[in-house]
């Protein structure tokens, strides 16, 4: 069994969390629930509520978009990422599956944990949009890579 000081400092390594005081890790530690996923079990499904945001402890996931009936494989995450967080703080439908690619080890934050973490420290607030920030670049660069590519090939 992990102790808490154990999930403190694997908290302590995410840069969301980074820039908490320990007694608020330890906290944030307490109400986690570590879960084990066994590959191609899913953690998130797309279109469902969004209750938990989850810290990949180890492992790897795929983050898949269903479109017309086939999965896509949009993104893979890994040790240290924070994921749906989106379906968290916007309360809409999750915006995609996330899939384990290998056995994972993860801290399930519930909703109300997690909103209650950002509200009382505003730096983690700030960490998650410059994390969502981050994230809507590369997707910005992919989505214009991707049109040029497909411009190029009409020709």
């Amino acid at each position: 069994m992990v102790s808490i000081k154990e999930e403190v400092e694997l908290l302590r390594r995410v840069p969301l969390f980074a820039q908490l005081e320990p007694a608020k890790l330890k906290l944030l530690a307490f109400t986690s629930q570590r879960m084990t996923f066994q590959s191609g079990q899913e953690l998130c499904h797309q279109g469902e509520t969004g209750d938990a945001a989850y810290v990949i402890i180890s492992g790897q996931a795929d983050v898949l978009i269903n479109q017309d009936g086939k999965e896509i494989v949009v993104a893979q995450v890994g040790e240290n990422a924070v994921i749906g967080e989106i379906a968290v703080l916007c309360e809409v439908p999750r915006t995609a599956t996330v899939r384990a690619k290998t056995e994972l080890q993860a801290l399930k934050i519930d909703k109300e944990h997690f909103l209650r973490m950002i509200r009382e420290f505003p730096d983690m607030g700030i960490e998650v949009m410059r994390e969502l920030a981050d994230r809507l670049t590369t997707t910005t660069a992919e989505l214009s890579q991707a049109r040029g590519q497909l411009e190029a090939a009409k020709c």
